[in-house]
């Protein structure tokens, strides 16, 4: 599988609690765009706080949450001891071996959302190999932001896409050791 982030940022990068900022930029064609994606996943993989907020869609129904309901969903977390969303698996220790192998089985996208935390210490261990940013008109100015400094991945653009709601989407490669841009 390849593992995809898809991430949700303001245009100076910050990505904490878009539930309060993001819905006011969400069109038909963003979400069309958005079940496409879901479509191809086939698994998701959360830290702990993405995966506590992601659980009422246990009690959801639909296209979306049918997708959400029914994959496997790996949780990263030092501190649950157990899991009650259908479907889903802690993962407490050894994260990077332990997401290395589920990248190993076949598949199409292991899918990230939110967890900045995991997200960047993937991209530390160049676990990553897409980035999907949609990224809001929208300058907060502070708030927790996705890459801190210091943090580095080399990248290649794969896509982009303007919505009329003003949400830009771009896709970005991981550029593996070896491989030019």
């Amino acid at each position: 599988m390849k593992l995809r982030a898809s991430e949700i940022v303001t245009l100076d990068g910050v990505m904490e609690a878009s539930n309060q900022w993001f819905f006011q930029f969400m069109d038909p064609e963003y979400e069309k765009d958005i079940k496409s994606a879901l479509r191809e996943t086939d698994a998701f993989l959360f830290g702990r706080k993405t995966y506590l907020e992601m659980t009422p869609w246990a009690e959801r129904t639909g296209e979306m949450a049918d997708r959400f309901n029914t994959l496997p969903k790996y949780v990263v977390s030092t501190t649950l001891s157990e899991v009650t969303w259908n479907n889903s698996h802690i993962i407490s220790e050894n994260i990077v071996e332990e997401v290395a192998k589920l990248k190993a089985q076949p598949g199409g996208y292991l899918l990230i959302n939110g967890s900045a935390d995991l997200v960047r210490l993937l991209t530390q261990h160049d676990l990553i190999d897409e980035y999907y940013l949609s990224v809001a008109p929208l300058v907060l100015g502070k708030g927790k932001r996705l890459f801190q400094e210091g943090d580095q991945a080399r990248l290649r653009p794969i896509g982009s896409k303007v919505y009329t709601s003003g949400i830009v989407r771009l896709g970005f490669e991981t550029v593996k050791q070896g491989k030019s841009v």
